[in-house]
């Protein structure tokens, strides 16, 4: 049974902290993660987001709802967005993501009122409220930085948001390690991803509510005078790329782990029956042999990269289970077009499942061999947590950098190879990376790197270990301000 530590078996006065994440659910199951260790510690939590995001939120354990309060924001409207719109996962990305922001610089006179109202020790935010200094600073809260993105991206674009007229950060200055990290590393960018992390929509694009605010700049306001830098990461994980964010920024920078996920994702009736009918496949297939294919349900493919994947999962002639969300944005209305004649053709080896899964459940079994992801730091941890090797498609610049970061450094996987001028693919690169991975002695070495990590991802002591000494710090922090205010 779940316990919860209360303030006074630790001795400390209860905290308040408020959680305002980004609209996108690989940031807010981040921060709602963390408001849940928060509130094992017996302090209340306040978690800002709008009420349609709200709704779709995992349930709270009934052990931490009375210390975890969900806090439901007005959306404003916004015409350019459509109906009910309220995040990434909503919009078409990235050509809507600028309204979302639109959107969310409309809360402020919300947030505002809450804070001032209830008064909170803390608010934890997101890269986007670049208003929000202010406000804390002239009600005396203090005011957390949380990342979910590894150092490693980070370590490149605090690079380029420090860059200035007089030192322009060039595509050629990308396409080889950094030369402002302090140590060796063989990290660089491609080509295609190079562009696109400089090109007009880019980190540096301008947004909001036609203030003329950037991505870039959002964050460089967010972060300045906050009284903590906080990242979901460890030591273990990315030691010197932590170490040199660490070591660069003005902020206090304080890891809280990887926040590996809980055990089991499956609740409810309907959701135990989905999984006993992937579980009767599964059992039917050899073991290590299948590819689990999941591209993350915010990523786009075009018509050309679906094509591409599944005539190359076909190429590989391995069992298979493809995960192929409904890009962000789309209408009901809308159904995934397939090679002609792939489904018939690979019908008894494979599944190709459009709404939820128990991901967790289905890495965890044993007839899977690789996980084919496109290379978000939550899905690298569920990967390597179950021990598999991984085949990385990144489809992102931060995704691509995470990938470089298992692939180059820690020897877990192999990236499917891509034409460096536009960043397509081929069915015969992704089946000859499916067949390296999976089958040839080759992929024996990658299965050993990615259990050998995966036993740290999985670590829950190590790692809650990083999340008590984060919410020390806040506890600490607090008091410094208390003992300072009296």
């Amino acid at each position: 049974m779940a316990t919860t530590t209360t303030t006074s078996d630790c001795n400390c006065k209860q905290l308040h902290v408020a959680m305002f994440p980004w609209l996108a659910f690989g940031h807010m199951i981040p921060f709602l993660r963390l408001s849940k260790f928060i509130a094992e510690r017996g302090h209340k939590v306040s978690f800002l987001s709008t009420k349609r995001n709200i709704q779709r939120l995992p349930e709270l354990p009934s052990h931490l709802k009375p210390f975890i309060n969900l806090v439901e924001l007005t959306f404003p409207h916004v015409p350019e967005l459509p109906f009910n719109a309220q995040a990434t996962l909503d919009v078409r990305i990235p050509q809507d993501v600028h309204y979302l922001l639109k959107a969310v610089d409309g809360l402020k006179p919300e947030v505002a009122r809450f804070l001032e109202q209830e008064s909170p020790d803390w608010i934890i935010h997101d890269f986007f409220p670049y208003w929000l200094p202010p406000i804390t600073t002239n009600l005396g809260i203090s005011r957390g930085y949380f990342s979910v993105i590894l150092s490693c991206y980070t370590a490149f674009g605090a690079r380029l948001l420090k860059n200035g007229d007089d030192d322009l950060i060039t595509v050629e200055d990308l396409l080889v390690p950094p030369k402002w990290v302090p140590f060796q590393t063989n990290i660089c960018c491609k080509k295609y991803e190079a562009n696109k992390m400089l090109g007009k929509a880019s980190f540096h694009a301008l947004t909001g509510d036609g203030g003329g605010v950037s991505n870039a700049d959002r964050v460089v306001m967010a972060v300045k005078g906050c009284d903590g830098y906080f990242i979901k990461s460890c030591h273990e994980f990315e030691s010197q790329w932590l170490t040199h964010l660490q070591d660069s920024n003005d902020v206090p920078v304080v890891p809280v782990g990887l926040l590996p996920p809980e055990t089991s994702t499956i609740v409810g009736d309907d959701k135990e029956d989905k999984w006993m009918m992937f579980k009767n496949w599964l059992d039917g297939q050899p073991k290590g042999r299948v590819v689990y294919v999941a591209l993350g349900s915010e990523i786009k493919l075009n018509k050309n990269d679906i094509d591409e994947l599944a005539l190359g999962l076909e190429l590989s002639e391995l069992p298979f289970f493809w995960v192929l969300r409904k890009p962000a944005g789309s209408t009901e209305s809308y159904s995934v077009e397939l090679p002609d004649g792939f489904l018939e053709r690979t019908c008894d080896r494979g599944i190709v499942w459009t709404s939820w899964v128990p991901q967790l459940e289905i890495l965890r079994h044993e007839s899977v061999g690789c996980f084919l992801t496109h290379g978000g730091t939550g899905s690298i941890v569920e990967g390597l947590m179950m021990g598999h090797p991984l085949v990385m498609l990144p489809m992102a610049v931060e995704q691509s950098l995470n990938s470089r970061l298992v692939v180059v450094e820690k020897q877990v996987g192999i990236e499917v190879p891509r034409n460096d001028e536009d960043g397509s693919f081929t069915k015969e690169s992704v089946a000859k990376s499916l067949i390296k991975i999976v089958v040839d002695d080759e992929g024996k070495i990658y299965k050993k790197n990615a259990m050998a990590l995966g036993e740290m991802c999985g670590d829950r002591r190590l790692h809650k270990k990083y999340v008590d000494d984060f919410i020390d710090y806040l506890e600490k922090q607090r008091s410094v301000v208390a003992s300072i205010e009296h």
